[in-house]
């Protein structure tokens, strides 16, 4: 599934229904968490950012996708992240589905964001405050709005130009938006703050004197070692809930903290096995650096629900030839023509 055709299914679609069942799927795949074959992700770091394989079978389906980062991409007229996705059936290893990830990912890491703060932020919250309005962030606006009912919203951005999108984008779909000149201000009277920043960098996005008694936090932008978003002091005031839990000691911003800092990884919450919020004044952060199985949720999604349409188009990917043992006769002869 291209690009063309992922854009013009998800315009049909609507973002806000494609994000919600891509949640319900992600549901599904969290509470049969311990069924997947899981590693973390491999990744190839440069000076200029990271390339990443990430694999997950449940021993049907085996899927990987293939994503970077390079943050400076936008200077230089690129994409930070960009990827492409593969389901493949485990009983014989034909690939199954292929398609893109660009848009995908962003869909899925919204998703993902919203099933989170579904399970641990206070259900009455009201507002949310979106530190960073980069390519994620109206998916990401839009992801709590269907999960809690979220419309006031509060951005703040270091570039003015992405808060201009950012508003341009959501206030037509019917957000209430307050732009903020600080991230600090961003917070004053969040329920719900989501930090999703680029730099490469050992940042400070978000101080400790920003987060207040009851906040649910979603922190998506430290996703590599080095590169993290929050105050560590934020960290030892927090219930932290992670994804899978030798990545996120790599790659998180529990990377600040030693191998004995407690985390809680999120399927145990959304299965009954560990506690998540406790009570109205605690502080919850999810520290989600994306993980292989959410991809593979998201990649069977799509595949299900496009599945005898238009969106989809079949290409000659595997060679099939008459005799499963005879690939050179289905080249013909090698010698020159002519």
């Amino acid at each position: 599934m291209g690009v063309n055709n992922m854009v013009r299914w998800l315009a049909q679609s609507g973002t806000e229904r494609v994000i919600a069942g891509i949640v319900e799927y992600l549901a599904d795949d969290f509470a049969r968490w311990e069924q997947f074959e899981k590693t973390p992700r491999i990744a190839s770091h440069t000076p200029f950012g990271v390339i990443e394989l990430m694999p997950a079978s449940d021993r049907e389906t085996y899927g990987f996708k293939y994503v970077n980062g390079h943050p400076s991409n936008p200077a230089r007229g690129y994409q930070t992240v960009t990827a492409f996705g593969v389901l493949a059936d485990v009983h014989n290893g034909y690939p199954t589905f292929l398609a893109e990830m660009t848009v995908l990912t962003a869909l899925r890491t919204a998703a993902t964001s919203a099933l989170a703060a579904r399970a641990l932020a206070r259900p009455d919250s009201t507002r949310m405050a979106m530190i960073g309005a980069g390519s994620q962030s109206e998916f990401q606006a839009i992801a709590m709005r269907g999960a809690l009912g979220l419309s006031d919203l509060t951005v703040y951005d270091v570039d003015p130009d992405a808060i201009a999108k950012f508003v341009r984008n959501l206030a037509p779909l019917g957000f209430r938006i307050t732009v903020a000149g600080d991230a600090g201000e961003a917070c004053e009277g969040a329920d719900i703050v989501t930090t999703c920043t680029a730099d490469k960098a050992l940042a400070t996005v978000l101080r400790d004197a920003d987060v207040a008694p009851g906040m649910h936090l979603n922190a998506i932008g430290g996703d590599c070692p080095g590169k993290t978003e929050l105050d560590p002091a934020i960290l030892d005031r927090s219930s932290v809930f992670v994804e899978y839990t030798p990545q996120t000691r790599i790659e998180g911003e529990i990377q600040a903290r030693g191998p004995e800092f407690p985390v809680t990884e999120l399927w145990e919450v959304l299965t009954g096995r560990a506690t998540g919020r406790t009570s109205a004044e605690q502080i919850t952060l999810f520290d989600s650096v994306g993980f292989a199985i959410e991809d593979l949720s998201a990649l069977r999604y799509v595949r299900d629900a496009v599945a005898g349409t238009p969106f989809v188009d079949d290409i000659d990917l595997v060679a099939e030839p008459d005799d499963p043992k005879d690939l050179f006769g289905m080249c013909g002869s090698l010698a020159p023509v002519g």
